[in-house]
């Protein structure tokens, strides 16, 4: 188990040769784009955001100089509102919904000023605390969803410790996030200040391994059970279980934790998938420089589920995409090492028996959906999950089949934005407290 605290990210890895997707504002830059907002009454931008923050009120804020103010609004909202400014799909969500769209005019950069606020203003001070309770509360995973519940917890006087696998907290916000978007050390940085709320972080500890969940239920009054998603993985294809055949998220956080070797050799790599992983991993392979980088999706382009702007700046990268197609075989030379793959047509998402050509490969990454973690939920007793593998939860309060046990981000929602993950963390705090208080 590593000390609270101490983590760290090596000084030489992958990700730094990324530039900023949206790099911050200077103040100069802020004022003039904050001075653009209409402030509108009904706030479409609002109702767009997942987490409800006040926009219009925080922009209005910056406008006039009180960054701690505009702060404060958004971390009344969202705890998570550094990574959320940077991480988020704006342009479908609070940016979407501008009324300047409606104009047709450049939509209010909300992403880019909310970062600002938050590099400006961020303060534990701005946060009120209740008195200290009795009750602890104990987190499985320590990504968004986790640390957004915990965080609220702590500020409602409960103690929380977060129980984290990985050696490095944050979830899929430290290791699973492009590069361009967010970088493993702000993560860190967000983590330390939900730390600083009064939260305990634990890694290098794992549910099943370590502890079983009946310890931790008789360890702490409420348990919140949020363990992400499992691996992604090619199942049933012939070579597949060899080397350079990786999983979108292991790839991710390989490359934004590690040195530059991860790529020696390749020439050609090929990404299965249509989502916004897949998208992100394609966009990292040509940018670091993969000569030849394909997408290899089952159904057709028009539905690929991933956002379209995403699908266009891999089109700018001359990602190629070979629509309707299925990897049948990998081919490897006499040492195992990957030389090329074979394709099928397929039809409606299902291969069909029409070969559709070879193509030269050394790297897979596989983007194709995660696996859900039930058999982890199954350590709880009366925790059920749904035919896909979705924790099943109370969408109101996020309480599961056992009344002592809530959930909420990827295992529940089966893989939604940062944001939606802040939004069930804090949805279940409340309904924690409110058990906790006899109120439920």
């Amino acid at each position: 188990m590593r000390a609270t605290g101490s983590w760290s990210v090596p000084p030489e890895r992958l990700e730094l040769r990324f530039t900023d997707k949206k790099p911050a504002f200077s103040k100069a830059e802020a004022f003039a784009e904050a001075s653009r907002c209409l402030y509108c009454h009904d706030a479409p931008c609002t109702i767009a955001c997942p987490t409800s923050i006040d926009i219009a009120s925080f922009i209005h804020k910056i406008a006039t100089g009180n960054y701690r103010g505009s702060a404060r609004t958004i971390l009344k909202s969202n705890l998570l509102g550094a990574s959320c400014a940077r991480v988020c799909p704006v342009e479908v969500l609070c940016e979407g919904a501008c009324v300047y769209m409606d104009w047709g005019r450049k939509p209010i950069e909300i992403g880019r000023l909310q970062r600002f606020a938050m590099e400006q203003g961020r303060s534990v001070e701005l946060l009120p605390r209740q008195e200290k309770k009795s009750e602890s509360i104990g987190l499985v995973g320590g990504g968004p969803a986790s640390l957004a519940c915990a965080g609220t917890l702590a500020l409602l006087g409960y103690e929380t410790v977060i129980y984290e696998k990985s050696q490095l907290p944050g979830g899929l916000n430290v290791s699973g996030v492009a590069p361009y978007k967010i970088r493993a050390e702000d993560v860190l940085d967000e983590v330390k200040f939900i730390q600083s709320l009064g939260v305990q972080i634990q890694t290098g500890v794992e549910l099943g391994r370590d502890f079983s969940g009946e310890e931790l239920l008789a360890k702490h009054a409420a348990v919140f059970f949020a363990p992400g998603l499992g691996a992604d993985s090619l199942r049933g294809v012939p070579g597949a279980d060899g080397s350079s055949v990786v999983g979108a998220v292991d790839w991710i956080a390989d490359m934004k934790l590690r040195s530059e070797a991860a790529l020696e050799g390749v020439s050609s790599a090929v990404v299965v998938g249509g989502g916004n992983t897949a998208l992100d991993a394609v966009q990292e392979l040509a940018s670091l420089g993969i000569p030849e980088v394909t997408l290899v999706y089952r159904r057709s382009e028009e539905k690929m589920p991933g956002y379209e702007h995403e699908w266009e700046r891999a089109k700018e990268k001359r990602v190629r995409l070979l629509a309707e197609r299925a990897v049948s075989e990998i081919h490897r030379d006499s040492s195992g090492k990957m030389r090329s793959i074979s394709l099928l047509r397929t039809e409606n998402g299902r291969s069909t028996a029409q070969e559709a050509g070879e193509l030269p490969c050394q790297l897979i990454v596989v983007a194709t959906g995660q696996e859900r973690l039930a058999s982890l939920a199954a350590l709880f007793p009366k925790v059920q999950c749904d035919e896909k593998g979705r924790v099943v939860a109370d969408p109101e309060t996020m309480a599961t089949g056992n009344p002592r046990v809530f959930t909420g981000g990827d295992c529940y929602n089966g893989g939604k934005e940062v944001v939606n993950a802040v939004d069930d963390g804090q949805r279940a705090a409340r309904a924690i407290d409110r058990l906790l208080r006899g109120e439920n």
